[in-house]
């Protein structure tokens, strides 16, 4: 089985031909660098972007992958979550490339694509026997929990109630004056200073909190964080540079405590732990969530860093061990941006 994925869910536009749901042949991803002089993504520049460039970076993913497009077996494409606007861009090019090219069209969920780029790496075990395993998704637009006990079984456990890690972190360096996106940054910083228990606060969630009938315990809430971080600074300015990675070092580690800490209260039987998402490149939750399995023998699978951030290999992958919402019912969809039941 040969997937040609598109990915548009935010500021990356990606292409790329996967076979077997696990051999990448092509991955083309370009990351839209307008939005940093705002902080953070503007969906109508991100969608416009993707109108320029898509057609483009498909062409050129068909072309590294060496192969001609009567040898691709089926167009998959994101269909949520993510931006509306993103989201459109993709999808529709999909559809009317499906269309024109009469291959199968699949509807494939960005999180759960997230948590197959594990196994896009050469060593990983095979996806179809890896189980029961706790999947944690971790981006800058979601952090989330999910138990996968068996193939095609997949259930939402634990999410963050207000704002994702990695938007804790890209605004916290912005607070900083740091620079976007922010959490590479803070974590190149961390690594020279070591961090401090307690200084921010770990978010918990109140008993009133609305969780969506989800487990207070398992679930997250960076907003006051982010405050903590707020106060800090104003009673206290960071007088130097020195004084401001420690501050980063003591903040990121309040967010990959809180973290790790869900991770362990939900880890039941599992045999293997699966992270995915541009925050799983963060080194000290790497560090952390590979020294909480190591204790509690479970396998942590983690994708290489190129499939970390959004991509369409994870995709195409994902799309060709046979998930998703194949034509002709994918036909009929529109986007999801919320879309969380992932069939």
């Amino acid at each position: 089985m040969i997937v040609l994925g598109i990915e548009t869910s935010c500021d990356e536009t990606s292409a790329a031909i996967v076979r077997d749901g696990r051999e990448v042949l092509s991955c083309v991803v370009h990351t839209q660098p307008q939005h940093r002089p705002f902080g953070g993504v503007v969906p109508e520049i991100a969608s416009r972007c993707h109108i320029r460039l898509l057609p483009d970076i498909v062409e050129r993913a068909v072309q590294e992958s060496g192969l001609a497009w009567n040898q691709i077996d089926e167009i998959a494409a994101t269909r949520g979550p993510g931006l509306a606007s993103s989201l459109l861009v993709g999808w529709s090019f999909a559809k009317g490339l499906a269309l024109q090219t009469g291959k199968p069209l699949r509807a494939i969920n960005h999180m759960e694509a997230h948590l197959h780029s594990v196994f896009l790496h050469p060593d990983a075990p095979d996806p179809t026997t890896a189980y029961p395993r706790l999947g944690l998704a971790v981006s800058g637009g979601h952090t989330s929990l999910y138990r996968m006990p068996a193939p095609g079984k997949i259930t939402l456990i634990g999410r963050t109630v207000d704002d994702a890690a990695g938007e804790a972190l890209d605004k916290a360096a912005k607070l900083l004056g740091l620079g976007y996106p922010g959490g590479p940054i803070i974590d190149k910083l961390a690594k020279t200073k070591t961090p401090h228990q307690g200084v921010f606060p770990e978010g918990r969630i109140g008993e009133h909190t609305e969780t969506g009938g989800l487990r207070p315990d398992l679930c997250l809430s960076f907003s006051g964080l982010k405050t903590a971080l707020l106060r800090v600074v104003q009673a206290n300015p960071p007088k130097s540079d020195d004084e401001i990675a420690q501050l980063v070092s003591d903040y990121q580690e309040a967010v990959v405590g809180a973290i790790v800490r869900r991770v362990e209260k939900a880890l039941r039987n599992e045999k293997y732990l699966a992270v995915g998402g541009g925050v799983s490149l963060n080194s000290r939750l790497r560090a952390l969530l590979a020294q909480s399995c190591a204790k509690r023998g479970v396998q942590l699978l983690l994708a290489l860093p190129k499939h970390c951030g959004d991509n369409a290999a994870m995709i195409a992958g994902l799309a060709g061990m046979g998930s998703g919402i194949l034509s002709p019912a994918s036909f009929d969809l529109d986007i999801d941006p919320s879309w969380a039941d992932f069939r």
